[in-house]
């Protein structure tokens, strides 16, 4: 019975200090957040920023938008498209890329859901002071990238505004990187053997998808959009597609408004999917997208540099 008693003893003093054993080191978990991106705002910790600041004064800002994009795209597609080609651009030289914002003016979209549009005088209210915060750090260049042709205008006053009103210097980068660009590339993709209209939501901006966010993209989803201009927009269509840019000057002047204007060419008056085209999306190809936004990025990244050149940080 003692016997007993002392087996039992040792067996229950065994299984508490088995208990009380510490643990093997659990293997640590695959990180599911974002990976760390160089020179990106909302990932860098302050003395990231300081140590940054020391190299460079310049700053990417991505004007962007949240708008339909068809039945395959993401509501996300101006976003991503600037946020993702600035950091592209950071990788290879040093500016800061400070996303402000994600929506932007896309009023002749809110027929469709998912679209979220502020007023112009907001947006750059909004760029602007974000603009001065930035030069209280010691920021003093300012890259104003647009994604999103709708906040065109708003842009070009944010761009004015900050170089009116503030210590800061700023430019618009698409216009900016327009000596540097090398077009041999691009020209030399595959087009239709005709003339096709292709905006909004279609080939070019869904192979620029496919290259930058691919798992964002269901191109399954794809269909040919079937749409409705109005007369006036419909019977110059043709010189537009023949290269007449005053065709085109006007036909932006008056496609793609707000509903409440009258002019019948908001995005569901004129297209039964959201997409601004009559070309098959699903003609879209990664290699395209590559071609044309390595285009830019390398543009982009010779006008930063001459501009470092003609203007050294800190002068």
């Amino acid at each position: 019975m003692r016997q007993g008693r002392h087996t039992l003893v040792a067996t229950v003093v065994a299984l508490i200090v088995a208990t009380a054993a510490p643990c093997p080191p659990v293997a640590a978990q695959a990180s599911i957040g974002p990976e760390k991106e160089p020179n990106f705002l909302p990932h860098m910790t302050r003395p990231e920023v300081e140590t940054l600041l020391e190299r460079t004064d310049m700053v990417i800002i991505p004007v962007t938008s949240l708008e339909q994009h068809g039945l395959h795209l993401p509501i996300g597609t101006d976003y991503y498209s600037g946020v993702e080609r600035a950091k592209r651009i950071a990788r290879r030289v040093d500016v800061l890329v400070a996303p402000i914002l994600f929506p932007g003016q896309s009023p002749y979209h809110m027929e469709f859901a998912g679209t979220v549009t502020l007023p112009s005088t907001l947006i750059q209210e909004v760029y602007v002071e974000a603009a001065k915060s930035l030069m209280r750090h010691g920021f003093k260049r300012f890259l104003i990238l647009n994604s999103h042709g709708g906040n065109a205008a708003t842009s070009t006053f944010i761009v004015d505004r900050i170089n009116q009103e503030t210590e800061g210097i700023a430019v618009d980068l698409g216009s900016a990187v327009g000596p540097f660009a090398d077009r041999a590339a691009i020209n030399a993709l595959p087009r239709p053997a005709e003339p096709v209209f292709d905006r909004h939501g279609g080939v070019g901006e869904t192979s620029r998808a496919l290259y930058l966010f691919p798992d964002l993209v269901d191109l399954e989803a794809a269909r040919p959009a079937a749409l409705t201009f109005p007369p006036t927009l419909a019977a110059m269509l043709p010189a537009v597609l023949d290269g007449d840019r005053t065709a085109l000057t006007v036909l932006l002047a008056e496609g793609l408004k707000d509903e409440s204007t009258g002019k019948g060419s908001s995005a569901a008056q004129m297209s039964s999917t959201g997409v601004w085209g009559t070309r098959d999306p699903r003609e879209a190809t990664v290699e395209e997208g590559r071609v044309v936004t390595e285009a830019f990025i390398d543009a982009a990244v010779a006008f930063i540099r001459r501009w470092e050149e003609l203007r050294p940080s800190g002068r």
